[in-house]
């Protein structure tokens, strides 16, 4: 008879009881179970409710009531104390050495033993013995009927008297294991081996639950005690071998608290996945916004996870285990473009999503901060430098730049002297005029270090209000400027030059493809654009006998149109660097770099000298190559890197300039508003607010960020060119001309129509310089794949 006391749950056992798992076997026969609860660990257990029930082969037939029950218990109470401590340390007691040595001797493997191995860090399989393998290893056939060598320290478990089994019945044993297994037992043996403080083996732990050691309760009890997380635990082990022992009532209660609030985890998580399973089956258009994935806190913390593993940018651990359990749970593969894929499907990303921006966290916006500070610097209007602005608004003033540009930063004017010379202008927007050094505006564009241009978006290097309304030059309205005048000599020479604070009126804004049309139609109304175009062209001739290199090419840009969408519109434009209106503007600006320089060195003014050394560049060696894009792709292959020097100018080599300093976009590049901040700062009489050494600094931050934003855009624009590529049609053909050849036949190609090189196999006879005909035959912007194929005039 088993009787559980409600009090101290626990069991009085006498010899003609049936063990715990008879109970199990007859619960049919008793109206649902009531639940009590231990009142120290508030865990719940069965209280048996019989109807006249009956247990049947274990003594006599008896009919029970619960008042009879509980009676015969008190009455047989105080005899069976005695023999409890007999029972008790007979079936419970702790393993002893000498008892857990023999019983190691006796579990030595030997041929037909059944016996449990890890398989590997996921699977544990039975297997029976077959055969020793070397000294130590043994052959075995496992459930599956395959036939390995394990070690030994795979072996988990041995089964007690299963001996010479037959492997082919492993399955019927795993099957009759898996229908015998009470996890419910465990509580309550817990609560009597607690009570006597008691260790047991797996066989004792069996005859208790089940009241047999035979193979398949061992088994059992060994499966119901090594997947326990919550009773019992381990407190020694020989090999396979393992003695377990209840844990204390306090760690019980903290385990089973985890267990709920880990099943609690687990149904959360799955109520996620089958979130993400709903989102991924709707089309598209029907997809949850990003914004929902980020109100709730968790949902958002795994969806940044996946984002993080979508980008190979994981902070921690923890996100990394996170999106392995997402991907894992969905069936999907543990990669970075498993996590991209899920991401597109369940609408959280665009389908061409730029990842390198959320890579590096490149900054999409501004702060409110800052945005409120930029608006009350508008609102202000302060000006230090008006008393010593010149009036410029006589002057004509062209602004040249691509159709869709949002920040103007120069313009330019011309006029003929008396003595024929010519006077240009380069007039620069003036942002130092409204941003100081070291002001919470100065230190975020310092941070950024330069504008971003995507085909997708433009992320200004200041706020978008303050750039376009108190800094970009616009036509027909007052505009604060730093103007540079130079007079020529007429070799192209500077003669004269002068660098002040100005207020200008700009009067035409012209694309560079208007402005090309302007000088072509030759109009007697525009001779300003003429002579700045006369200005260019012996510029660009003095430059030339300096020693300067043309490395004018064909630059690919694109405006992409509603980028989030599937099949986003492409516009891909292909400008000429050598186009009259590009030269135009090109060698004024140059001609600025070079001015700023001079007055730099003559004023002692410490600026961002920049210069490229020339020595390595042989220029009569590429004067068998055609010009254009194949003689300027060799020798740009060959050029140095460019370098700095903060106190004074060093020769620019490829330019042809004895001192050259960026000073023409100070909205877009942080570099060259400090060259403004230095000479503006002396145009007042002032210090400079930065020596040599912090320019130093400063210029390292700005180039670091300056290089990797470059990288990002120029990665950016080679897959909206590949994506343009992918969906032409077959058929379609390109004009490739031929760069250089790699290895073989296989060369180096510019496709002319889209401004892009790749490689590709041509035929024998073609040289360097000639085109080509080729088609597209894999195009796969997310992988950078692009494969051409030469085709002839014949196909």
């Amino acid at each position: 008879m088993v009787v559980r006391a409600v009090n101290t749950c626990s069991f009085l056992r006498s010899a003609a009881s049936p063990p715990l798992a008879a109970l199990g076997s007859h619960l049919h026969q008793f109206r649902p179970l009531q639940c009590g609860r231990h009142a120290k660990l508030r865990f719940r257990f069965a209280i048996l409710q019989p109807d006249q029930s009956n247990l049947q082969g274990y003594g006599a037939v008896r009919r029970y009531s619960v008042q009879s029950l509980v009676e015969m218990v008190m009455e047989e109470f105080g005899a069976l104390r005695k023999r409890r401590k007999v029972i008790a340390s007979a079936k419970l007691g702790l393993t002893s050495g000498d008892l857990l040595e023999q019983k190691l001797e006796r579990r030595a493997l030997q041929k037909g033993f059944l016996l449990e191995f890890k398989k590997d860090s996921e699977r544990v399989l039975l297997a029976v013995a077959q055969k020793p393998d070397g000294k130590k290893n043994w052959m075995v056939s496992d459930q599956n009927g395959a036939t390995t060598s394990i070690k030994p320290q795979q072996i988990t478990f041995i089964v007690p008297g299963a001996e010479n089994f037959d492997h082919t019945e492993i399955a019927d044993f795993i099957q009759k294991a898996e229908n015998n297994l009470d996890h419910s037992l465990l509580e309550c043996a817990w609560a009597e081996l607690l009570e006597q403080n008691k260790s047991v083996t797996v066989e004792e732990f069996a005859e208790i639950i089940f009241g047999s050691a035979e193979p398949l309760e061992s088994y059992c009890s060994h499966l119901l005690l090594s997947q326990d997380e919550i009773y019992f635990t381990v407190v020694e082990k020989r090999g396979s071998f393992s003695v377990y022992g209840p844990r204390p009532a306090t760690q019980v209660e903290e385990l089973q608290r985890r267990k709920l609030a880990k099943e609690a985890a687990e149904k959360e998580f799955q109520e996620f996945v089958q979130l993400l399973k709903s989102a991924k089956a709707m089309p598209p258009s029907a997809n949850p916004s990003k914004s929902s994935w980020e109100v709730d806190e968790k949902i958002r913390h795994r969806i940044k996870s996946l984002e993080a593993y979508a980008i190979d940018a994981c902070e921690n651990d923890d996100q990394k285990k996170t999106a392995g359990l997402i991907l894992k749970s969905m069936g999907l593969a543990k990669t970075s473009a498993s996590a991209l894929n899920l991401l597109i499907d369940i609408g959280y990303f665009p389908v061409h999503v730029n990842l390198d921006v959320l890579k590096f966290n490149i900054r999409t916006d501004h702060s409110d901060e800052l945005i409120s500070t930029a608006e009350r610097l508008l609102l202000e209007s302060l000006d230090p430098d008006e008393e010593d602005r010149i009036d410029l608004t006589h002057l004509k003033v062209y602004a040249i730049d691509v159709d869709e540009a949002d920040e103007l930063d120069d313009a330019l004017s011309a006029a003929r002297l008396s003595d024929g010379r010519i006077k240009v202008w380069i007039h620069v927007a003036d942002p130092a005029s409204l941003v100081h050094p070291g002001s919470i505006i100065d230190r975020e564009a310092l941070k950024r270090g330069t504008s971003v241009f995507l085909p997708t978006a433009t992320y200004p290097m200041f706020p978008e209000k303050l750039a376009m309304e108190g800094m970009s030059l616009k036509q027909g309205s007052l505009c604060k400027a730093v103007s540079v005048s130079v007079i020529l000599h007429p070799d192209g020479s500077i003669a004269e030059y002068t660098v002040d604070n100005s207020i200008i009126k700009p009067t035409y804004m012209l694309t560079y493809e208007s402005a090309t049309e302007l000088l072509y139609l030759n109009l007697e109304e525009e001779v300003e654009l003429k002579i700045l175009s006369e200005a260019a062209a012996l510029r660009l001739q003095w430059r030339r006998n300096q020693g300067a290199i043309d490395t004018a090419t064909l630059e690919t840009r694109i405006k992409v149109d509603n980028p989030d969408d599937p099949e986003p519109s492409i516009n891909l434009y292909i400008e000429n660097q050598a186009d009259p209106a590009m030269r135009l503007v090109s060698e004024m600006m140059i001609l600025c770099g070079e001015a700023i320089a001079t007055f730099g060195s003559l004023n002692n003014i410490p600026l961002p000298f920049r210069g490229q050394p020339q020595s390595n560049i042989d220029v009569s060696a590429f004067a068998h190559l055609p010009e254009g894009p194949v003689k300027s792709s060799a020798i740009v292959r060959t050029m140095r890197a460019a370098e700095l020097d903060f106190r004074k100018p060093i020769r620019h080599g490829v330019l042809g300039l004895p001192g050259y300093v960026q000073f023409t976009s100070p909205i877009r590049r942080y570099m060259d508003l400090l060259a403004h901040y230095q000479v503006k700062a002396f145009l007042r009489g002032d210090s400079a607010p930065f020596s040599a050494g912090q320019l130093e600094g400063m210029a390292s931050i700005v180039n670091m960020n300056t290089r990797l934003v470059r990288r990002i855009c120029s990665s950016a624009l080679r897959y909206w060119i590949l994506e343009y590529l992918r969906r032409q049609p077959k058929e379609a053909r390109f004009r490739a001309l031929i760069l250089r050849f790699i290895k073989d036949r296989v060369a180096a190609l510019l496709l002319l129509e889209v401004g892009v090189q790749a490689s590709a196999w041509v035929s024998v006879g073609v040289q360097v310089g000639d085109e080509v005909e080729v088609q597209v035959e894999e195009a796969y912007p997310r992988d950078d794949v692009l494969s051409l194929k030469e085709v002839f005039k014949a196909e």
